[in-house]
């Protein structure tokens, strides 16, 4: 019997750049093994289909089919870990391996650890690779072994460290070596298509590699130059929008690093604001790698004992986008009915939960972790510590958003406000920021009064970490 290798597909919905495919081909190629490939319906991710998971299984279900019309099925496994890789196991006798890409996620670890004694039992063996991230977590570390806790010399070294070559991954290759399991659907199968799918309700205008691969071209040919200027302003299409093609694999970030870096003559400082982002998000998840803990524990010893305001009413307004700030609203409104919020609003909607309205930035990151079709963790719970100031590299408590400054200095004209907030629709440019100054005879308006006074409530959060340090 030939032996068999499986490509357990997790958040790489992708051919191009796939070291687990690229190594389960090298492998099957070398004693004329066969190859299947699957995903693993873990319960963890069936209970709740908020946006988040809606695009993510509505990106595998893309994936599913543009394999489908190249002839190779990607089986589905359900049930806890040890039920699910029965299965497999139970399938394939002849089973030899199963490659992967690196998990580096506490739930992913612990999981993967599972996996591999369980496999053990039956002299199979999982192979992590790496690949969803430029550069491993345990590959830039300070002299004297430790990770870093700062960006700045960190990303010195991550900027002069060689980065990896693309994975040559194709598929034809994968066609050649790929066994057809030839049976009808699964369980598995039936539960993804008539259960799972109807609970995904969303309609997204672009999934999957190619539209990635797409959106990438566009972004290098006619936005990369002026990144570094438009950025940071929500009325501008100025940003990649890459990131939920990269959650979902859909698209290598080292293809994305690659294709940029070729550009940076040309680009220039466009281009090397961008790479930074990407290293922005190797740090966090280096943090992450070696500090799990944080995502329930503050990085910073000093302020874990913070008694953080647990007002449902506000954190309600705050999720609804009614709290009488603009481009507070705007924002969240963006990310409830989009998926996605532009980078300045997640900072600018942080800020705002944690020190106007001094709520758990705990609370704030599980919300986004339901809401965000780009939801990484460690960027996630880094990015809200860091507005939070309790994190690593993190903002000075001392510094404040203030909602109405931030709003004219990336919103200037109330674009984008206008767009997500339409009672403001007819508000006059120079109240857009603050409609409450706007007495009743300039215009009558449905928006929301500012739930708090901002500079006392920036008094509060001050005296509130300023209390800690004190202690």
């Amino acid at each position: 019997m030939k032996p068999v290798y499986a490509v357990w597909l997790r958040n790489d919905f992708r051919i191009n750049d796939n070291p687990a495919i690229q190594k389960a081909v090298e492998v099957a190629a070398s004693d004329g093994g066969r190859i299947v490939m699957f995903f693993h319906l873990h319960p963890e991710f069936l209970r709740d289909i908020d946006l988040q998971y809606d695009y993510f299984f509505q990106t595998l279900h893309q994936f599913r089919n543009d394999c489908q019309s190249k002839g190779i099925k990607v089986e589905l496994l359900k049930g806890p870990v040890q039920e699910a890789f029965h299965t497999l196991v139970s399938s394939y006798p002849e089973l030899k391996a199963v490659f992967c890409l690196e998990d580096y996620t506490p739930f992913g670890r612990t999981r993967d650890e599972e996996v591999i004694r369980f496999l053990l039992k039956y002299n199979v063996q999982l192979f992590p690779l790496e690949g969803s991230h430029i550069i491993h977590p345990e590959k830039i570390k300070k002299s004297d072994g430790t990770p870093y806790q700062v960006f700045t010399p960190y990303f010195r070294n991550w900027n002069r460290h060689i980065k990896p070559s693309l994975a040559n991954s194709r598929i034809d290759d994968l066609k050649e070596y790929y066994v057809d399991p030839k049976e009808g659907k699964t369980s598995a199968d039936n539960y993804f298509e008539n259960e799972l799918l109807p609970r995904c309700k969303k309609s997204w205008g672009s999934l999957g590699e190619k539209a990635a691969v797409n959106r990438l071209e566009t972004f290098v040919e006619e936005r990369l130059t002026h990144y570094h200027d438009n950025r940071d302003r929500p009325d501008y299409f100025g940003t990649s929008t890459l990131s939920p093609f990269i959650k979902t694999g859909a698209l290598s970030v080292r293809m994305v690093y690659h294709s940029v870096s070729s550009r940076i003559d040309e680009a220039g400082k466009g281009a090397e604001t961008f790479l930074k982002e990407l290293a922005w998000r190797d740090f966090y998840a280096m943090i992450y790698y070696f500090y799990p803990e944080t995502k329930n524990q503050e990085y910073q010893e000093k302020y874990r004992n913070i008694f953080w305001n647990r007002d449902e009413e506000l954190f309600t307004k705050w999720k609804d986008g009614n709290t009488g700030f603009p481009i507070v609203d705007a924002g969240m409104r963006q990310l409830n009915q989009t998926g996605w919020m532009h980078n300045r609003l997640r900072m600018i909607t942080a800020s705002f939960l944690t020190k106007d309205y001094l709520i758990d930035w705990r609370l704030g990151e599980e919300y986004f972790s339901r809401k965000l079709i780009d939801y990484d963790e460690a960027s996630n719970v880094g990015g809200w510590q860091w507005a939070a100031s309790v994190g690593t590299d993190a903002v000075p408590y001392f510094r404040v958003f203030n909602p109405a400054r931030q709003s004219v200095r990336f919103d200037p004209y109330g674009s984008f406000i206008k767009e997500f907030v339409p009672e403001l629709t007819e508000v006059p440019e120079k109240y857009i920021h603050t409609p409450e100054k706007m007495t009743s005879e300039e215009a009558e308006i449905t928006y929301p009064e500012p739930t708090v006074d901002h500079a006392v409530q920036r008094k509060k959060a001050i005296a509130l970490f300023k209390g800690v340090e004190e202690e």
